[in-house]
C-alpha cells in the first residue's frame, strides 16, 4: 500500500463526503436506510468512518443521492477501495485501538493530557513494558511484546525528519511520582522525557499537585488535528472496553478550551524541566 494512503483517514473523509451528499439531497439517515433496505445504524457508521465501506455501498448511495457527475462517483469509489486496504498496524494483528492509531498516523498535531502515566509517544521501551504488564495482568508475554512494538512504531512520528508530529503534552505530577517498574527505570524514563522536551516540535508541561482542582480532573483525553482542512479535529477519550471519538465542532471546542486552561495552569517548559529534575533527584537519593 502506498505510504500516503491511510485507510482510517480515507474512510473518515469518505464518510464526511457521503454525509454532505445526503444533506444536500435533504434526506435523513433513516430515509436513506429505508430506500436501501438496510439499518439506520449502518448509514450512521458509514458516515462517521467507523465501518469499512465497499464500492457497492458507494454506488448505491450515489444512486440514492442522484449524483450524475461520474468523476465524483469514480473519486468516491477509489476512496472506498483505498479505505479497505490495511495500514501498517494491521501487521501486528488485532489491536483494540487501531482506529486511534490510524488517526494519529495521519495527524499533524496532537494535544494530550495524561493524569496517570507518561504519554505513550514519550515512553521508553522498558517503561512501556512495565506499564502494560501492570495494566493488563492477564496478558501473555507475546501480547505485551506486540503492544510495546506497536507503541515503538507509533513513536516514529516524533522522529520523522520531514513531517514530525507536533506534540503538546500536559502531564499530571502523579504520572512522575507513580513508580512504574523500579526507581532506576523511572530515572531513565524521566531523563528521556526531558530529552524529548528539547525537540522543537515537542512541548512538555507538568501540572503539579499544588494546582489543586483543574479542568482535566475527569481524566485523560487527546485532541488530534489534521493537515487537510477538510478533516475535522477529533477528541479521543480512551475507555476500558470501548473508546470515544468526538468530532462535533461544539465538543472539540469545549475540550480545546479546557486544554488551554490546563496549559495556562501548568508549569512552563523550563519550570517543567527543573521540576522533573527534582523528581529524578528524589528517585536517585532513594536508591542511594
Amino acid at each position: 500500500m502506498p505510504s500516503n494512503v491511510n485507510p482510517t483517514v480515507r474512510r473518515r473523509r469518505l464518510g464526511q463526503e457521503l454525509r454532505r451528499l445526503r444533506e444536500l439531497k435533504g434526506m435523513t439517515a433513516e430515509e436513506v436506510a429505508e430506500r436501501l433496505l438496510v439499518s439506520q445504524s449502518k448509514i450512521s457508521r458509514l458516515e462517521n468512518g467507523r465501518r469499512s465501506i465497499s464500492q457497492r455501498d458507494v454506488r448505491d448511495l450515489c444512486g440514492v443521492y442522484e449524483v450524475e457527475d461520474h468523476r465524483i462517483v469514480d473519486s468516491l469509489m477509489q476512496m472506498a477501495k483505498d479505505s479497505r486496504q490495511q495500514g501498517w498496524w494491521h501487521a501486528f494483528g488485532d489491536i483494540p485501538y487501531s482506529v486511534y492509531i490510524g488517526l494519529e498516523t495521519d495527524a499533524a498535531s496532537l494535544r494530550v493530557y495524561e493524569p496517570q502515566v507518561v504519554p505513550g509517544l514519550l515512553q521508553t521501551r522498558q517503561y512501556a513494558e512495565a506499564l502494560i504488564t501492570g495494566a493488563l495482568p492477564e496478558s501473555t508475554p507475546a501480547d505485551i511484546d506486540k503492544r510495546v512494538n506497536v507503541r515503538a512504531r507509533r513513536q516514529e512520528r516524533i522522529r520523522d525528519a520531514e513531517t514530525p508530529l507536533r506534540l503538546w503534552a500536559v502531564i499530571d505530577e502523579s504520572a512522575l511520582r507513580r513508580e512504574v517498574g523500579d526507581r532506576q527505570l523511572m530515572i531513565e524514563q524521566l531523563e528521556h522525557l526531558v530529552e524529548q522536551s528539547h525537540l522543537p516540535h515537542v512541548t512538555v508541561q507538568v501540572l503539579p499537585f499544588s494546582m489543586g482542582a483543574h479542568p482535566g480532573i475527569s481524566g485523560h483525553y487527546a485532541i488530534l488535528e489534521f493537515p487537510d482542512a477538510s478533516d475535522s479535529s477529533v477528541v479521543y477519550i480512551e475507555g476500558v472496553t470501548s473508546d470515544l471519538y468526538l468530532e462535533k465542532a461544539n465538543d472539540v471546542q469545549r475540550y480545546s478550551v479546557m486544554y488551554e486552561h490546563l496549559r495556562a495552569q501548568a508549569l512552563n517548559v523550563e519550570q517543567t524541566r527543573q521540576f522533573i529534575g527534582g523528581v529524578i533527584k528524589s528517585y536517585t537519593d532513594a536508591t542511594a
